[in-house]
């Protein structure tokens, strides 16, 4: 059987910035993140409002625990310079389709540094190359212009928009459709700007 440490996923992405497999012993400080940002993050993120206690942050690492496990995809702590600043993550891979889509968010503390667009970067290395799959979403509410950012740096194709799409704090937001497939990353990574940029 396989140890926990050999599905660790953990990725130097740059100096100072790594991502790796949330675990239970992170909820705390995961919590006390998510608190700080309440406001800033209930904005664009439907969980935020169901999440007052550091149990509802380890019961959602136990599930992406159990999702990593089962070959359906990581989801990662950012940290930086050792200090947890936001997370990327996969929704559970769709493998007959060889597909999934992202979601990320971040420390507000830490926007306008290029971390979250480099971290994407480094997930979607992982996605295409080591888990060989063909197609990858993001969806952005229309609105939040720094998450559209962020597939738009990195080379995805704006492919149209869903109304209403999602129900985010009292009310409903459109959702913009980003998709990146496998030979459109291929193509583009080796000298993608991202992997330069400050």
């Amino acid at each position: 059987m396989e140890s926990r440490v050999t599905r660790m996923f953990r990725r130097t992405v740059a100096p100072g910035i790594e991502m790796r497999q949330f675990e239970p012993r992170d909820a705390e400080t995961v919590f006390a993140v998510v608190e700080r940002n309440r406001e800033h993050l209930r904005q664009w993120l439907p969980w935020v409002d169901g999440t007052h206690s550091p149990e509802d942050i380890r019961q959602f690492i136990l599930r992406v625990q159990a999702q990593f496990e089962a070959d359906q995809g990581p989801n990662a702590g950012v940290w930086v310079d050792g200090v947890f600043a936001g997370n990327v993550g996969c929704h559970p891979i769709d493998r007959a389709n060889r597909s999934s889509s992202l979601g990320y968010w971040i420390d507000a503390a830490q926007q306008g540094k290029g971390v979250i667009t480099r971290c994407c970067a480094a997930m979607l290395d992982y996605l295409f190359d080591e888990l060989r799959l063909h197609r990858v979403e993001i969806r952005c509410a229309t609105g939040n212009t720094r998450s559209c950012a962020i597939p738009e740096r990195l080379g995805f194709t704006r492919e149209g928009s869903l109304r209403e799409g999602e129900w985010v704090n009292d009310r409903w937001v459109d959702l913009v459709v980003w998709g990146m497939l496998e030979e459109q990353w291929r193509a583009a990574a080796p000298s993608h700007p991202i992997y330069s940029a400050p």
